[in-house]
């Protein structure tokens, strides 16, 4: 069944924001007494589940909710720092025309995720964002019941693995980029319902299908 939504994820799916959580983190860390991240451990952290994360990096649940709202924070005053990765734009507005709707679930804040948008934000029918103390799956099943979407015309494309569980979890197709913040292989071992290893191929695959 071609797809007639598109939720995409918006740092490391859209916005190439992990060189900057990169720079940020360690300090992070020190504000709220985490576990710092030394340069050879990003790499195995980026093979590893959410809560791996978060258990290796000594981060307490009730924590998570603070940091969160502290690294919006440094994103708002960085935000001129983070662009979008090559091709978004067109990819973006190839769906659009084809007559796909798009809509954008993020923990960051919708002012923040439009400004980074720039123009491209209009194209998006949808904006959930910020924490939500129930996950990304309740926030994928809120924007397919707003847009009164069969859930099996829906795919989410993110770039880590929770973003692959949340889909699932919601009833709905998963897609996974190979450019953010998960190991191209612990994306693949998830086995999402399409992978992408170039941005020119969101819209090669999904415009292909509704043809």
């Amino acid at each position: 069944m071609p797809y007639s939504l598109v939720i995409f994820d918006l740092d490391g799916t859209l916005a190439d924001s992990f060189p900057w959580f990169k720079r940020n983190l360690n300090a992070v860390a020190k504000r709220y007494r985490f576990r710092t991240v030394a340069e050879e451990d990003i790499e195995m952290l980026r093979h590893a589940s959410t809560r791996d994360i978060l258990d290796y990096l000594e981060v307490r649940w009730w924590k998570v909710p603070l940091i969160a709202r502290h690294m919006r924070k440094l994103k708002t005053e960085h935000a001129a720092s983070i662009p979008l990765f090559d091709g978004v734009e067109t990819m973006l507005r190839t769906l659009a025309a084809s007559g796909m709707r798009l809509a954008l679930v993020s923990s960051d804040t919708e002012a923040n995720a439009r400004e980074k948008l720039g123009p491209s934000a209009a194209l998006f029918s949808d904006f959930d964002c910020s924490a939500s103390i129930f996950g990304k799956a309740q926030k994928f099943r809120r924007v397919v019941r707003r847009a009164g979407v069969d859930p099996r015309k829906v795919i989410a494309i993110g770039d880590e693995t929770r973003d692959i569980e949340a889909a699932r979890l919601a009833g709905i197709g998963c897609g996974a980029v190979t450019w953010g913040y998960a190991a191209r292989q612990a994306l693949i071992d998830r086995k999402p319902n399409l992978i992408f290893e170039r941005m020119e191929e969101i819209a090669g695959a999904l415009v292909e299908d509704r043809s």
